[in-house]
């Protein structure tokens, strides 16, 4: 999770539209303003703008952070499409507390991986790919486009089972709390951090990891 600063490169940014992806969620981002998203730990939004209809993340700007939603959510399904620039890296965290106690996003919530898994510096784990439940389950299959192109995410967390899909097909399926969460937490990085997991609800989070990433078609449905 350390944040490499890269040079700005371009992203191809195409005006959000009403999609089949969207339809009966309720919009996070309108493609016109940051309404509705904070940076973590502060009030206003600092280093994310809006660029062609999506939420851009500047690298070179000040204030970086991790962008996240005003509201909190505990039972939903979230889609959404990312676009990372090359060897970028990013991440969707959920059940995020803000608290000044937890100084990052990812002390608390969990991820869902996005990753340039070609050229990234943190593709060398099959549970750090992209759509992967960061460093605890890997994709079941590798179906993340390249660097430039967009990507489409539903996430589906509903009473501790989370089920990832990335590009129509489902790549991660566990529930909080089961054995095999169990197993996965203890072999992971996370196992003794006391916050992670620990909030079922909480805001969500589009991760500033020092690279250009674009998201867009952001809906909720609170199931």
């Amino acid at each position: 999770m350390k944040k490499i600063m890269l040079g700005l490169m371009a992203i191809p940014a195409l005006c959000l539209s009403a999609s089949a992806q969207t339809k009966g969620y309720t919009p996070l981002f309108d493609g016109k303003t940051t309404t509705g998203w904070h940076t973590y730990l502060k009030k206003d939004v600092t280093a994310w703008k809006v660029v062609d209809g999506t939420l851009q993340l500047d690298p070179k700007a000040e204030g970086q952070g991790d962008l996240v939603t005003d509201g909190e959510y505990e039972n939903y399904e979230l889609v959404l499409d990312w676009n990372i620039s090359k060897e970028g890296n990013s991440g969707i965290i959920f059940g995020v507390h803000e608290d000044p106690q937890f100084g990052d996003t990812y002390l608390t919530g969990i991820e869902m991986q996005v990753l340039d898994n070609k050229d990234a510096s943190d593709n060398k784990k099959a549970n750090h790919l992209a759509g992967s439940l960061y460093d605890m389950k890997a994709p079941s299959k590798d179906v993340a486009k390249p660097a430039g192109e967009w990507n489409k995410v539903k996430l589906r967390k509903k009473d501790g089972q989370l089920t990832f899909w990335l590009n129509g097909t489902k790549i991660v399926d566990v529930k909080i709390g089961s054995e095999e969460w169990a197993q996965l937490l203890n072999n992971s990085k996370f196992k003794t951090w006391k916050g992670f997991a620990a909030y079922p609800k909480g805001h969500i989070a589009l991760q500033d990891h020092g690279h250009l990433v674009s998201f867009r078609n952001i809906g909720i449905k609170e199931l």
